[in-house]
Parts: C-alpha cells; sequence; structure tokens
C-alpha cells in the first residue's frame, strides 16, 4: 500500500515553514536521522559543493546548523553567502528545496549549542582542521589523545573557528512523489504581504 499522498496547492500551509514542520513531524516516525539534510554552497565561479550537515535549528526565520568555519564550506560561505538544502523522506516519498542567504548566528547561540554537545564531540572540533590534508588516522587520534589531557577536569572551549550558520530562505519547493513521475510541486516565494504559493509542472 502506497504511503504517498496527493499535494494540492490549497492543502499546503500559507506559511512555508509551518508545511516544512509538518513534514518535518510526520517523518519522525519514518526516519532514522531525519535531520539530516544536504547543504549546497558555491564558489564566486560558481563551482558548488554539496555534503550532509544536521538541521539544528528552525525558528520561523531560518534554517540554521553547525560547523567547522574553516571548512570547504565556510570558505565558500565567506566569498558567497548564498547557499541550498534539500531534505529528503524517501518513506514518504517526500523533499522540500530551500534556497536562501546565510549569515552566522552569534557567539552567544554558538556558545550555547557547543556546550550542550557531548564532550568527544566538543574535542574532536578542536582536534580536527576540516577539510584540510591528514597524514594519518593516527595523527588524528593522538591529537584526541592529547586534548583530552589538556582539557582534563575543565569545560572544553569553544574554539573560535567553529560556529553556527543560519539560512534565511527567498524560496521554498515542496516536493512530492506520484505514480508515473505525475509528482506534486509546490513552489513558494517571498511578497510583501507573505508567500506566494503556485504549482509547477513535475
Amino acid at each position: 500500500m502506497s504511503t504517498w499522498k496527493a499535494l494540492d496547492v490549497e492543502d499546503c500551509a500559507v506559511n512555508p515553514f509551518e508545511q516544512f514542520q509538518t513534514w518535518f513531524d510526520e517523518a519522525k516516525e519514518v526516519m532514522a536521522e531525519r535531520e539530516a539534510i544536504a547543504l549546497v554552497t558555491s564558489t564566486p565561479e560558481g563551482h558548488p559543493s554539496a555534503r550532509m550537515v544536521l538541521l539544528r535549528l528552525v525558528d520561523g526565520h531560518s534554517f540554521g546548523w553547525y560547523t567547522n568555519y574553516e571548512s570547504r564550506k565556510g570558505h565558500d560561505l565567506e566569498v558567497n553567502p548564498w547557499a541550498a538544502l534539500l531534505w529528503y523522506n524517501e518513506s514518504l516519498g517526500r523533499q522540500i528545496r530551500v534556497e536562501g542567504t546565510v549569515t552566522k548566528t552569534s557567539e552567544s547561540q554558538s556558545d550555547a549549542y557547543f556546550n550542550s554537545r557531548a564532550r568527544g564531540h566538543e574535542i574532536s572540533a578542536h582536534a580536527s582542521h576540516q577539510s584540510q590534508p591528514l597524514e594519518s588516522r593516527q595523527e588524528l587520534e593522538e591529537r584526541v589523545g592529547e586534548l583530552g589531557v589538556q582539557f582534563a577536569g575543565q569545560t572544553v572551549p569553544r574554539p573560535a573557528y567553529w560556529g553556527g550558520y543560519r539560512l534565511t530562505p527567498t524560496l521554498f519547493e515542496f516536493w512530492q512523489h506520484r505514480e508515473d513521475r505525475l509528482h506534486d510541486r509546490v513552489l513558494y516565494t517571498p511578497r510583501v504581504e507573505g508567500w506566494h504559493r503556485q504549482r509547477l509542472a513535475p
């Protein structure tokens, strides 16, 4: 029995953040890692790069995640602060695309999230120079061990090069799988008076 449901413009919430939350909530019982989203960044020359990150913030205005600012994605966003997100739910045949501008979260927000992480995760943020060449796994593990000794008996501070980003959407697209590739697609674009919804051809 198919779990695919029709998606009509009239069925979608007026606010795309509410529609996102509905689908996100409905995915709770069928997805092992529903916070996983694909993040796509690009160089000023238009060379794209994609990777999975974990969605850690949805506040009705933006979507947020945390990472190393000196990573490939961090360097991309420094010079080209536009990005796209893709959330995919295979079980229910759904995907959500979001595009928009990206800014860093405040230092206090980054501190608060960092301090909520498992201690091993905090140490790994110091140990890994993300996206940089690494001679061996042993080099990384030795660095972790050294930091474990260095921070023994004390709170692990957030590295200055680690923190959050938030994407403020300029576009949403909700996609629902249907038979014979006749999928349902609803696009949201901003208007002065709110969000405009329209159906797209599959």
